[in-house]
């Protein structure tokens, strides 16, 4: 089947018929913008093969303009060599027909039952293998239903060209069987393998379980009963050995005879206990009293040590003191000595410095005279420069100069030019009547023309005016007073009145600047280096000054070092003071600290003595004596006393032991009595019951019930076992079953990824990794383009085999290829390419730029009326 042409009319937004024509055997490609109708032409072709004319369902009336209407299609195909015009109407007055040559073949029903057979019988068709609509490039993409159709249509066509079709190992008989495997299996259990709910498998499982848990009830009952009889007998002898009269006498005697023993043990154990005490104050009292006669020994000596100490540091510090005050003498006498060093020095200096400045003051005299004459000089030639150099900035440069006198030339030109071509009037005076004649207040001269370029008034003395008007002769006054105003604006930038007074500027500013050059050489030869200079060199020279007396300069400078040595020789002298006195501050230091120390020593000391309160060290040492013989007094009678105490603790136990007997014999006398009674009632209670009869017929039942569930757990088993079988012969013919889809796809595969491979699911018959340099990577981890392309590949590859099977049908593909970048694209256009040899592809598209490398025919939507 080849498409050849699609009409929409009443489509959507295609309220007018319009027409796709033209549709060739290979790659044809339809790109136009966004909202042009592509995926309407899609949805058209997908309504008109797949949906009912009667149907209203929402695929159905989405087709329906806003404006409403019956949508209507028509396709016109190639199959079997004949061609033939499909057209569907709905909603409104429905129906489909089949024109075969323009002869009505088929219509209503049998035009479905003719469109149905076209395709195959398929539920799905080509739709969920080739046909590719826009938003849904992925393999598993769609509605439940549409990807249910899409898994039948994929196991149909992979059964039906497979190599062993009709083996039990890979074609529809080997599902056919797994399936009613699976039916009768799911009779008895889950797919998990639990037991179903209200099964067969189930029931006799409960069965089982309520006769098992009957029978341990009954069993229970039966070996309850036999339990309570022996009980029952041991609980009677146990009551009779109890209650014997002779055995309960001999309980209480060793009870008795136990309770005074452990009595005589409390009371020998309180009277050691009292011995001990008193143990106890007379170890303390003789401690007590030791240690009050050592206290006083120590703090006797304390004392007497501290006495003498500090007596001995009271006289060190008064030494110390002494120093002290010595060295602090000696070193102001050496401050003073220094002071005297210090006034005699800084005199000698003075006069040093005077004999030295008095001696070069008559050595530099002259050089003084000169540099004084140098300055005068340099300061007149600099005081020149600086007139003349602000005169040279008031005139113009000889540039200027040359541009105002240019300037000032095409004005006398312009002049000259206006005046050429104006009116002219010559006055001749006569004899005393010179200046008669004046135009403004200008008299006119004397027998020269004077030119008149405007009207002119004359006035005539005596006479009146006489007013000239020169005819429009076509001389022009915008050329002088354009020359006129150049001269005048740059007379002012000078600040010159006119040409001559700019030509005494400029000769002057030549002047200055001679001027300027003579005063700087002048300069530059008094002091090349700046005036200041000079000004420093004058200030080194002294002045004689003719009232100072001064010495001799050896004499001064032999004063000088004498007292220069009596300056260090008394620093010396104070440093060493210093020091001694610093040492003898420190050492007075130490000895007040020392001091301080051992008085709070005798402090300390004499506060301990006095907590004696006047004893003597011979009371103390009675007391400790006398301490010491009552603590040995009452050591010893500790010792007699514990050498016969009885023992206490093994006492308490035979009394505790005998007691818990007697009290054990009791409660347990108490525990009997009440269970005989319990025991007799049970027993009479269970013997009525037919515990036994009863037991005999739930084993019966019970082991029935056990072979019946041993009859259908083997067959649950054998069913499950030969599910197992047929997955795993169906898992051993999956490359087999694989191998046209894998062979079609092989070659499209490398042209994007050589030597590249796709494992396949065996429930969804779609590739679920890509495997890649030994890399396997699931599908869906993949980035969005490579799983489009992918998918693309995988549809091309159903195509090529829906052809071998003989059911050729057209790929469609709206907006497959989104993610996909530029490299790829190219190889995916040579994939289309490839297939395109034998097989009918429509591309769909909105990417007009990247698919105009595509090629293929290009079709155009276009009205489907012929007027227009």
């Amino acid at each position: 089947m080849k498409i050849r042409s699609i009409t929409l009319d009443n489509v959507r937004r295609f309220t007018d018929p319009v027409r796709v024509g033209e549709i060739g055997d290979g790659l044809n490609v339809l790109s136009e913008p966004n909202e042009q109708g592509k995926s309407t032409l899609f949805d058209a072709i997908q309504a008109l093969f797949f949906k009912p004319h009667g149907s209203r369902d929402k695929e159905v009336t989405a087709l329906r303009p806003h404006a409403g209407g019956a949508p209507q299609v028509t396709i016109e195909i190639d199959a079997d060599g004949r061609r033939f015009t499909v057209m569907k109407r709905w909603l409104q007055k429905p129906a489909a027909t089949v024109h075969r040559d323009g002869t009505l073949i088929a219509q209503a029903d049998a035009a479905e039952a003719w469109i149905a057979d076209l395709l195959g019988g398929d539920a799905g068709g080509p739709s969920g293998l080739i046909w590719v609509r826009q938003g849904m490039t992925d393999l598993t993409g769609g509605s439940t239903k549409e990807q249910k159709a899409a898994l039948d249509a994929r196991r149909d066509l992979m059964s039906s060209v497979g190599e062993e079709v009709e083996a039990m190992t890979g074609g529809r008989r080997m599902d056919s069987a797994l399936a009613r495997c699976r039916e009768e299996l799911a009779a008895y259990a889950t797919k998990t393998g639990r037991p179903y709910a209200n099964g067969p498998w189930k029931t006799a499982l409960d069965r089982v379980d309520t006769l098992t848990e009957q029978r341990d009830a009954l069993a229970a009952t039966a070996d309850d009963l036999h339990g309570a009889l022996a009980e029952r007998k041991r609980a009677r002898r146990d009551l009779r050995e109890l209650e014997d009269p002779a055995a309960a006498e001999g309980r209480r005697k060793k009870l008795e005879a136990a309770r005074a023993a452990h009595a005589a043990a409390e009371r020998h154990a309180e009277e050691l206990d009292a011995e001990a005490r008193k143990l106890d104050m007379a170890r303390l009292t003789a401690e007590n009293a030791r240690a009050r006669l050592d206290g006083f020994r120590e703090a006797l000596k304390e004392e007497t040590d501290a006495t003498k100490a500090a007596a001995a540091a009271e006289m060190a510090a008064g030494d110390r003191k002494t120093a002290l005050e010595t060295a602090r003498a000696a070193k102001e006498a050496a401050e003073r000595d220094l002071d005297t060093a210090q006034k005699a020095l800084e005199s000698a200096e003075t006069a040093r410095t005077l004999a030295l400045r008095a001696r070069a003051a008559r050595d530099g005299a002259d050089r003084r005279q000169e540099l004084e004459h140098r300055i005068a000089e340099a300061e007149k030639a600099r005081s020149a420069m600086e007139t003349a150099k602000a005169t040279a900035r008031s005139g113009p440069d000889a540039k200027t100069l040359t541009r105002i006198e240019h300037l000032a030339a095409a004005h006398a030109t312009a002049i000259a030019t206006r005046d050429a071509t104006a009116t002219q009037v010559i006055a001749r005076y006569e004899e005393g009547k010179a200046d008669a004649i004046r135009t403004g207040d200008m008299p006119l001269p004397d027998g020269q023309p004077v030119p008149l370029p405007r009207a002119t008034r004359l006035s005539i003395a005596g006479i009146g005016e006489l007013e000239v008007r020169p005819g429009d002769a076509g001389h022009d006054d915008s050329t002088v007073e354009a020359a006129a105003n150049a001269l005048r604006k740059a007379l002012d930038a000078i600040g010159a009145d006119d040409l001559d007074a700019a030509r005494a500027s400029a000769a002057a500013r030549v002047e200055a600047e001679r001027a300027h050059g003579e005063a700087k050489a002048v300069l530059n030869s008094l002091a090349p280096d700046g005036i200041d200079p000079l000004r420093e060199a004058l200030a080194e020279i002294p002045q004689v000054e003719s009232d100072t007396d001064a010495t001799d300069p050896e004499e001064a400078e032999a004063a000088l070092e004498a007292a220069s040595a009596a300056h260090t020789q008394a620093r010396v002298a104070l440093d060493t003071t210093s020091d001694r006195l610093s040492d003898a501050r420190e050492a007075a230091t130490r000895a007040e600290t020392a001091l301080a120390s051992l008085r709070d020593r005798l402090t300390r000391a004499e506060g301990a003595l006095a907590k004696y309160r006047g004893s003597t060290e011979e009371a103390l040492a009675s007391e400790a004596a006398q301490a010491g013989e009552a603590l040995a007094a009452a050591e010893k009678i500790h010792a007699e006393k514990a050498s016969h105490a009885p023992d206490l603790a093994g006492t308490e136990a035979a009394l505790n032991r005998a007691a818990s007997v007697d009290q054990g014999a009791r409660d347990e006398i108490a525990r009997l009595k009440p269970l005989l009674a319990r025991l007799d009632e049970r027993i009479t209670r269970s013997s009525g019951d037919a515990v036994e009869e009863r037991l005999a017929e739930t084993e019966e039942a019970l082991s029935a019930a056990k072979a019946t569930l041993a009859r259908i757990e083997h067959e649950v088993a054998v069913l499950q076992r030969l599910e197992k079988a047929l997955e795993a012969a169906r898992t051993e013919a999956r490359e087999r079953y694989f191998t046209p889809i894998a062979r079609e796809l092989k070659p499209l595969l490398h042209l994007l990824w050589p030597e590249a491979e796709l494992t396949w699911g065996e429930e969804s018959l779609l590739p679920d990794a890509l495997i890649r340099d030994g890399q396997e990577e699931p599908i869906d981890i993949l980035s969005g383009g490579t799983q489009e392309q992918v998918a693309l590949l995988v549809r091309l590859a159903f195509a090529r085999m829906l052809a071998t099977a003989g059911r050729v049908a057209p790929v469609i593909l709206d907006d497959a290829l989104v993610f996909t970048d530029d490299d790829r694209i190219e190889r995916m256009f040579d994939a289309l390419h490839r297939q395109a040899g034998d097989l009918q592809i429509i591309v769909l598209t909105c990417r007009q730029r990247a698919f105009r490398d595509l090629g293929g025919k290009g079709l155009r939507l276009a009205s489907a009326d012929p007027a227009t």
